[in-house]
């Protein structure tokens, strides 16, 4: 109970806030929408481009530790597309966007301050190993297989062009590669733009969270109960499971295991709404799938970060 208190109630109390001055309207919809594109759209890239272009890559890049977080990643992603096809009855461009759900864990709104708050600064290393190539991972897979269905019979480099085009336009993946730029070429930024940076880097997170409730007020539990059952099931506790497992064979350091167990026990990420909007596929499970996820999380990670501690 200790550790719900003191790790994870902090945390979903902001999503709370933002939830319930939305609902009672002290906050204006419009406004919940801007703070959250302020958040996703500029703040959160400029953490992880402040954050990863200061990463010690050679302390926080472990093989195992990446190897267990993505092979559970993938595996679920073709789990939750192969169960809403079969299991659910949805259409292939429906499972692929029920299988992205299952795919983005809010690595970045949940993981990042849950794992600070659970183990420490210090664990965090090992959180951003992960956000680091999370966005490209997860939009360079779940795009890479919805272009190839939805393009499925054309010639293969209108299917190439659709994939570049849309990998390479969202926004937390430039920020991510332009990290690693600064990173590994050594340039040095002016003062100035680093300490701006880093104002706007600490606002991040907790406009993310408080406009994440907001936002979720927008959400009606409803829809296809199995495919957001299958969401649940393999987001909260499958995933962590493989990782875990996976983990432990390659016995990766305590640090980088438990923040990699923990970064995968978060539920679907405000992205998978992104993601089946951008396709206007399983919007309204990707959407129900994130505010039962988000609030069945609440008890799921409190389970996971009493086993790991």
């Amino acid at each position: 109970m200790q550790a719900l208190l003191d790790v994870i109630l902090p945390v979903f109390c902001l999503i709370g806030a933002g939830y319930l001055l939305t609902w009672r309207g002290y906050f204006p919809v419009a406004g919940i929408e801007g703070l959250m594109k302020y958040a996703q759209g500029f703040a959160v890239p400029c953490l992880l481009f402040v954050s990863i272009s200061r990463l010690d890559l050679n302390a926080s890049f472990h093989f195992g530790h990446l190897a267990a977080f993505y092979s559970g990643a993938f595996i679920c992603f073709w789990l939750g597309l192969f169960g809403a096809r079969y299991l659910a009855g949805r259409d292939w461009e429906d499972s692929v966007a029920i299988g992205f759900c299952c795919l983005f864990s809010n690595s970045v709104l949940l993981g990042l301050p849950i794992t600070e708050r659970a183990f420490g600064e210090a664990s965090l290393a090992g959180s951003l190993a992960i956000v680091s190539f999370h966005a490209p991972f997860c939009y360079g897979l779940g795009i890479t297989v919805m272009e190839i269905i939805k393009h499925r019979g054309q010639p293969k480099a209108t299917m190439l062009r659709a994939t570049s085009k849309a990998m390479f336009s969202n926004v937390l993946v430039m920020a991510i590669v332009a990290g690693f730029v600064v990173n590994l070429s050594g340039l040095s930024l002016p003062q100035v733009a680093t300490d701006a940076m880093d104002m706007v880097a600490r606002s991040a997170l907790p406009a993310a969270l408080f406009a994440l409730g907001g936002i979720l007020v927008q959400y009606r539990p409803e829809g296809d109960a199995k495919a957001i059952a299958i969401v649940c099931c393999l987001a909260l506790l499958v995933h962590p499971a493989i990782v875990w497992t996976i983990g432990y064979q390659f016995n990766v350091p305590n640090d980088l295991f438990r923040a990699g167990v923990l970064t995968a026990s978060m539920a679907p990420g405000f992205n998978a709404y992104i993601f089946a909007n951008m396709y206007g596929r399983a919007k309204r499970v990707a959407a129900t799938s994130v505010l039962i996820s988000t609030a069945l999380s609440l008890l799921t990670s409190w389970f996971w970060l009493l086993t790991l501690t």
